[in-house]
């Protein structure tokens, strides 16, 4: 009981534990999410999410790899017969999990160490993984169920799974997905109601200079890969909602004001 009561009161300690317990199993099922290596740098994120943000942090990014993970085996088959699926039939590597994450780890380690701004770190921090669960849901729903697809650029049809592609079906998944995730921030009381909305609008905002990038730069630039571009889409998202936060907080005064 002792022990257990030490580990529970060191969030780092109960990181380690919790982390390698679920790396353990996870090596041990038989269906397998991310390679090895996937695994094992999923176990690094793992620890410095709890660790900086407890089990609330943790819960976002546990979130976001289950459903994002079952949503990239929608339609796998269909996917796989017209060349538009993930690498892999759908299981993430290393690089996988910092494309997708990075932004959050960063934002994750600065409110640990920046305290005095931990709640924009942290609003940061969910409109990063809302940022990338949209982006998921929006390109998966979109190769698969995407009765039309657009290129964003010029509005002329594409076929799906084309860089640069909407859809109306991708884009509603993508916006109700950005919602389901800002909706548990709030529920774990991350963030509050006005970051919901932020989160929500800037995963959109995101979203959209991803599919601009795949449509414009990422044929022409071999190191705009996907992983980076997923790096670069979160950033977006990230950024997008400090800002907002910072506009709506001036609104706000301004209104007071008068």
């Amino acid at each position: 009981m002792d022990i257990l009561a030490l580990i529970l009161s060191n969030s780092w300690l109960t990181a380690l534990v919790v982390n390698t317990f679920l790396l353990f199993l996870a090596l041990i099922l038989p269906q397998k999410l991310l390679t090895v290596f996937g695994y094992l740098n999923a176990w690094l994120l793992g620890v410095v999410i709890w660790g900086c943000l407890q089990w609330r942090g943790y819960a976002i990014v546990l979130f976001y790899f289950i459903l994002g993970s079952a949503i990239t085996k929608l339609g796998l088959e269909e996917k796989i017969a017209a060349g538009i699926a993930e690498k892999r039939g759908g299981k993430r590597g290393a690089e996988n999990v910092w494309g997708s994450a990075l932004v959050a780890f960063i934002c994750a380690l600065a409110s640990f160490f920046f305290p005095q701004a931990k709640s924009l770190f942290i609003l940061a921090y969910v409109a990063s993984f809302a940022t990338k669960f949209s982006d998921t849901c929006a390109s998966e729903f979109g190769k698969v169920y995407g009765s039309r697809t657009f290129l964003i650029t010029t509005l002329q049809p594409v076929p799906r799974g084309t860089e640069g592609a909407i859809s109306i079906e991708g884009t509603i998944a993508g916006i109700v997905a950005s919602i389901a995730i800002s909706l548990l921030g709030w529920f774990v009381n991350l963030i509050d109601a006005t970051g919901v909305v932020i989160c929500v609008v800037s995963a959109f905002i995101a979203t959209l200079v991803e599919s601009f990038i795949g449509a414009t730069l990422q044929q022409r630039f071999s190191w705009l890969t996907n992983e980076v571009v997923n790096v670069i889409n979160t950033l977006v998202g990230s950024v997008c909602a400090v800002v907002l936060l910072y506009v709506y907080q001036s609104f706000s005064l301004f209104t007071i004001s008068f």
